[in-house]
């Protein structure tokens, strides 16, 4: 999401101004009174009696009845992201945009933290701050995801107490973002579970049924959004930007790789909301693609919600991809093609004259809004007081509770990752470390723990902080004035690292090498870290310890093979609690069980351009491919990978077989799909009642050897007997996170479902199960043979 292009009220009309006006004259006298209110509708002195106000017929119902009052200027003002009120039917004003990413931020426009108010004791002036997703999904935990964002901590509990206390205009949180990280390069990376389809699709699922609360049809809690839809993953490299490129993506890699966490968002997760991407998909941008909006998301997934653009992303069709010859077109094509709102005021602007012009209908307005409004009535916003209602007595004590910062640092430290440890140097022993020097510029800085799509955290514990809580004496240089490290203070660095007991470095990268709107060109450690990090090593009185601080991957293959760096930790951006997070696993109060959700490339991989978008290697050409699933080249780290100071052993225990198809599910298939490499059946063929036929478990025995206690995540893949046809070389198809105790055995049980995890996409998007042999594997390491045979 960008920040909005655009500044002009649009087709507000002069009453609609009005009401803004008075709307904040009453919010700064009720701020001087002391009280504060949330905005609602179909009070005690609501204007008229109204279907819309009948909390007992249905939300869509309800919305078609209020849309049916508004004249055709109202209903235009509606249509952006800043809505005024309708003061006559009693409906005050909405803002659309608000994120929630990994913690209430102020990204968008209508959530606010007021410091000053709460020095006086009445107002909320932070939100409990996670870690950024990728590390959190490092954990492989979605019983952790879902208490992020769930009913009764976190998030959308945060949300809902600031919308209590006056100090949110909207519950539509624009969150999360599950696009695929594809390339290790893009600056958003950070922002998503990584590159894996089957990660990101159950992260999404616990996200949004844990931020939006109940089911469908409930009262929501707060309404989720699924981004960026879809096949978005570059922002401005080499000149090519995200507004401007065109994506040249297959069916087969659209059906197994970008649109699957999308799917699931909405099919499983019961998002209330899909956001469409800048990028144009074989040229048609995302949000005019009909069979994108309407056929698929709306058709195919059901989604019971509303469907909102990237900010801009309607203007820029006509403006930057020259798609729409005139506004008004590209107002008509996006609304007829299935939007629902514009973030920014572009429609809001052209779709009065889209209408003169004949070119859009009010029909096609009065569908959007129907969609818009059917959601804030599921939000209660039109139930009167939503302090009366299920989440009504949620307040500012619900924010930045002990609850929330424990979990806070429950999801820093399950997400670390130990990259290296050689000779077991970790865990330390507190006791035993005289002095400390902290050396590098992600040491003392609070900005390099929260990433991007932020708010103000509750608190904020730095990585030195974290040290000094376990070593008395620990001396500090920042070495570089930047994690960029244009120039280092290499002799500064030397020195101090000569006459400390131990050396700690705290290095990686920041928001000034990825964020949104900016993508790296290099893997390696921006400016002279590298350099930094080899003469503190060599002159450290013992091996150093490299703590990395990023979203992105870093090749730091001179750190892997260089016996004075002793252990290496990725910490990703890792959130208010991140130093305390990193000093409890370097000092053994915490096993780390964290495992890359991307893998690490080396830094030869940057001569492949970001803009091709093919995820299946081409041996012809020399493409490598991408993803652990189809990359054929040499890794930094795979993806999987991370290390823990128990020794864990793994091992599929249940001998199975796959449950026959019963004879009217047999008769019903087709003739087989013969090719070169085998034989395979449509999943489609099989049907809903007969992929539930070939359902079974299988069970894991993992062992924890010692010698500590600890949280393991085991991963199950698939194999193939080969790789052809575009088959995947490995996918992820299970992953469980678990306790165990030194010495014990735990048995996990995962659902298998063939249709679902034996099947492969084929080139013209059509997914099959191959007849035959497949393997579960746990690590890459323990195999059983499943054959499937029809």
């Amino acid at each position: 999401m960008a920040s909005s292009l655009s500044s002009s009220s649009g087709g507000r009309g002069m009453a609609e101004l009005v009401l803004l006006l008075l709307v904040a004259v009453a919010g700064l006298l009720r701020a001087a009174a002391g009280t504060t209110t949330p905005p609602f509708s179909c009070g005690a002195s609501s204007p008229e009696s109204s279907q819309f106000c009948d909390a007992t017929l249905g939300p869509a119902q309800r919305a078609a009845d209020l849309v049916s009052r508004l004249t055709p200027a109202e209903k235009v003002a509606q249509l952006g992201d800043v809505a005024p009120g309708v003061p006559r039917l009693g409906v005050p004003p909405y803002k659309w945009w608000n994120e929630a990413l990994h913690g209430l931020a102020t990204s968008g426009k209508g959530l606010h933290f007021d410091a000053a108010a709460a020095a006086g004791g009445g107002g909320v002036r932070a939100a409990t701050s996670f870690p950024q997703v990728l590390l959190t999904a490092a954990a492989f935990d979605d019983g952790l995801w879902f208490r992020i964002g769930k009913v009764r901590t976190a998030i959308g509990r945060e949300a809902r107490a600031l919308f209590n206390v006056g100090q949110a205009e909207g519950l539509t949180m624009w969150s999360p973002n599950v696009n695929i990280f594809r390339d290790p390069r893009w600056g958003r990376g950070q922002e998503t579970p990584g590159e894996d389809p089957a990660v990101a699709s159950r992260y999404a699922v616990a996200f949004v049924r844990g931020i939006q609360g109940n089911g469908s049809g409930a009262l929501l809690q707060t309404s989720a959004c699924c981004k960026h839809a879809t096949a978005y993953d570059l922002e401005d490299w080499n000149g090519v930007r995200r507004y401007t490129f065109v994506a040249r993506v297959t069916a087969q890699d659209l059906e197994d790789t970008f649109n699957p966490p999308f799917r699931s968002c909405v099919v499983d997760g019961g998002a209330t909301c899909v956001m469409c991407a800048y990028t144009a998909v074989n040229g048609v941008p995302a949000c005019a693609d009909a069979g994108l909006l309407t056929d698929t998301v709306r058709g195919d997934w059901g989604l019971d919600g509303y469907v909102a653009s990237d900010c801009d992303a309607v203007a820029i069709m006509r403006d930057a991809q020259r798609y729409a010859a005139t506004p008004e077109d590209a107002v008509a094509v996006s609304l007829k093609a299935g939007l629902d709102i514009d973030c920014g005021a572009y429609v809001q602007q052209h779709a009065t004259s889209a209408i003169q012009q004949g070119k859009l209908t009010e029909q096609d307005i009065d569908k959007a809004l129907t969609n818009l409004f059917a959601v804030r009535m599921r939000l209660g916003h039109f139930d009167g007081d939503p302090r009366a209602n299920a989440y009504g007595a949620l307040g500012a004590a619900d924010i930045c509770t002990a609850e929330h910062k424990s979990l806070a640092l429950e999801a820093a430290q399950d997400g670390i990752v130990l990259l290296k440890n050689d000779g077991g140097i970790l865990p330390l022993d507190r006791s035993a470390v005289g002095s400390a020097a902290a050396i590098g510029p992600n040491a003392d800085d609070g900005g390099a723990l929260i990433g991007n799509y932020f708010g103000p955290p509750c608190e904020s514990t730095t990585p030195l902080k974290g040290l000094r809580s376990y070593v008395g004496d620990v001396r500090f240089l920042a070495g570089c004035t930047s994690a960029a490290c244009d120039a280092a203070a290499t002799e500064e660095a030397v020195a101090m690292a000569g006459s400390a007991d131990h050396v700690f470095m705290f290095m990686g990268l920041s928001q000034q090498q990825e964020s949104e709107g900016k993508d790296r060109t290099s893997l390696l450690l921006p400016g002279m870290q590298q350099s930094l990090i080899t003469a503190v090593a060599d002159a450290a009185k013992r091996p150093v310890i490299l703590v990395l601080l990023s979203g992105g991957p870093v090749d730091v293959t001179f750190a892997q093979s260089n016996p004075k760096i002793g252990a290496i930790l990725w910490a990703g951006y890792p959130g208010q609690a991140g130093g305390l997070a990193i000093a409890r696993v370097l000092f053994g109060d915490h096993n780390p069980s964290g495992r890359l959700p991307v893998t690490w490339y080396p830094e030869e991989f940057t001569k492949i351009p970001m803009t091709d978008m093919r995820m299946r290697a081409d041996p012809a050409t020399g493409y490598p491919g991408r993803s652990y699933r189809f990359y054929q080249g040499d890794t930094v780290y795979k993806f999987g990978y991370g290390l823990s100071y128990s020794t864990f052993s793994r091992k599929l225990v249940s001998r199975t077989t796959m449950p026959a198809l019963s004879q009217h599910i047999l008769a019903g298939l087709r003739e087989t799909v013969a090719e070169e490499d085998g034989t395979s059946y449509h999943v489609d063929d099989i049907g809903t009642d007969g992929c539930e036929q070939l359902k079974f478990p299988a069970v894991v025995e993992v062992q924890n050897h010692g010698p500590m206690d600890g949280k393991h995540s085991v991963l199950m893949f698939l194999r193939w007997p080969n790789a052809t046809g575009g088959r995947p070389s490995s996918q992820l198809i299970g992953f469980q996170s678990h306790h165990i105790k030194a010495g014990e055995k735990a048995n996990l049980r995962f659902d298998v479902s063939p249709c679902e995890h034996f099947s492969r996409v084929r080139e013209d998007g059509k997914k099959v199960i191959d007849k035959g042999s497949h393997f579960l594997m746990v690590d890459h390491n323990h195999e059983m043979e499943i054959r499937f045979e029809a």
